[in-house]
């Protein structure tokens, strides 16, 4: 079975994580691309993947506004 796109941009998300430009302009484009009931599922696993990383919460901040 395929890779959904929504486990696709996780690990995509996952990757660019050390870079918080990189990791917003994925963001961005995973909010283009994902189906709505992905997106409330991206969003949920963005507020735990960013707990301990706070160089990367006001990425989420900004695409949430």
């Amino acid at each position: 079975m395929s890779k959904s796109m929504l486990d696709y941009t996780k690990s995509v998300l996952k990757r660019v994580s050390f870079d918080a430009s990189l990791f917003t302009k994925e963001l961005e484009k995973a909010f283009k691309v994902l189906l709505p009931y992905e997106l409330e599922e991206l969003t949920s696993w963005l507020l735990q993947f960013t707990k301990e990383k706070p160089e990367l919460q006001h990425c989420v901040l900004r695409i949430n506004n």
